[in-house]
């Protein structure tokens, strides 16, 4: 299997993680249907969100599939105003990553990365790994170290 920077980064800083390969369905992107598929807890699948605050520019925020992005927070915590979701289109220039294989670590840039405070109540994640059909299981403090995650509360459920 080919490495991806997500990949290579954890491998570099010496993190332990282990890779779980899923079939990819581009019908069906929600995070209940791929924890389902996997038997996987959907609280554990997490997803990474780009956005562009007013003030800021290009921020990520990472939260359980269970969650939906609260934008008035997540500009709160940001020190923005006025938060918006980038277009898709947009998705591949500014992060290197692709809809549904879009992982918060590896990025083209070092984002300013928010995590869900929900994450603290588990002790590993999932996370895209970089491309389609693959996730990492990462240890949420190793999350949030390897990103230098913000961790706050972003997520509605």
């Amino acid at each position: 299997m080919k490495k991806t920077n997500a990949i290579r980064i954890l491998d570099q800083r010496k993190i332990t993680y282990d890779l779980l390969e899923y079939t990819y369905d581009s019908e069906n992107l929600s995070v209940d249907k791929i924890a389902e598929a996997n038997q996987l807890e959907v609280k554990t699948v997490f997803k990474t969100l780009v956005a562009k605050g007013d003030k800021t520019g290009i921020i990520i925020a990472v939260l359980p599939g269970t969650e939906s992005l609260n934008l008035k927070s997540l500009a709160k915590y940001s020190n923005n105003k006025k938060i918006a979701l980038i277009p898709v289109k947009d998705l591949q220039n500014l992060t290197g990553y692709i809809r549904g294989g879009c992982s918060p670590i590896g990025m083209k840039k070092d984002f300013p990365v928010f995590i869900s405070t929900s994450a603290l109540e588990l002790k590993y994640v999932y996370i895209n790994a970089g491309k389609r059909g693959l996730f990492i299981k990462i240890d949420t403090n190793d999350l949030v170290k390897t990103v230098d995650a913000t961790v706050c509360e972003i997520g509605l459920l």
